[in-house]
Order: structure tokens, then C-alpha cells, then sequence
């Protein structure tokens, strides 16, 4: 059985920005719950110290890695969490995010949060994703 999205919006401007309020979905047999996903090298190094537009890239570039590992892409999206020490900053490169998420065909419920600091100095952003197939 394939699995279905349903868009659960009571109001139309989520929609409009890029997200749903929810989402019911079925007929998945299997969910993956992603750690939080930085700006990190491949060695574990932060990377584009003070570069919010490109921490997002990375970040998301390191959940499609994650969720390929798993078999799965964005387009398996469910639920995302964006963290982030400069919220202000963040919505001028939310683009950056919003473009990958809208060319997966997906628009997951997501939650922003602007945080005092990340798990290391130098990192602007962090998403936590889970997905389902």
C-alpha cells in the first residue's frame, strides 16, 4: 500500500507559506526519526561560520543524506523542526529551505524556534525531521 497525505488546513495562509498545520498520513509500514541536521563537514567540523544561506543548504544537504541512507528523500517528509539562534536572519534565507522542500512536492508540518545557541558556537541552524514510506 502505497502512503497517503492528507493537508490539514484549517486556514490557508500555512498553505501559502509553505507548510501544512497537519497532516494525516497512511499507509506507510515504516518511519525514520532524524537527529538534528547541521552545517556539519563529513568529519564532524562545522562549517560556514557566520553564512546563514549556506548552514540551511548544508543542513538540508546532511538530511537528504540521512533519509537516503534510509532509502527515503525529502518527499518522505512528515513533520520538521527548525532551530535556530537568529530567526530574524533565518526568514531572509528561508528560500533556501522552502525551494528544496517545494521541489520534493512536499510542504511538512514544521515548527521554528529561535534558540540562544546550538550544540557547537559556530552553528546558525538545526533541523529534525521524521519521515515515513
Amino acid at each position: 500500500m502505497a502512503m497517503e497525505r492528507t493537508a490539514v488546513n484549517p486556514w490557508e495562509w500555512s498553505a501559502e507559506m509553505g507548510y501544512n498545520q497537519g497532516e494525516v498520513v497512511s499507509g506507510h509500514t515504516r518511519t525514520l526519526y532524524c537527529a538534528g541536521q547541521t552545517a556539519m563537514s563529513d568529519e564532524g567540523k562545522p562549517q560556514h561560520a557566520g553564512d546563514m544561506a549556506a548552514q540551511v543548504a548544508l543542513s538540508i544537504d546532511n538530511l537528504e543524506a540521512v533519509l537516503g541512507e534510509a532509502g527515503m528523500s525529502l518527499g518522505n517528509l512528515v513533520r520538521l523542526n527548525v532551530y535556530t539562534t537568529d530567526v530574524d536572519l533565518l526568514f531572509q534565507h528561508y528560500g533556501v529551505l522552502a525551494s528544496r522542500l517545494g521541489a520534493a512536492g512536499v510542504a511538512p508540518p514544521t515548527t521554528m524556534l529561535g534558540v540562544t545557541r546550538l550544540a557547537l558556537p559556530d552553528l546558525m541552524v538545526e533541523l529534525e525531521a521524521t519521515a515515513a514510506a
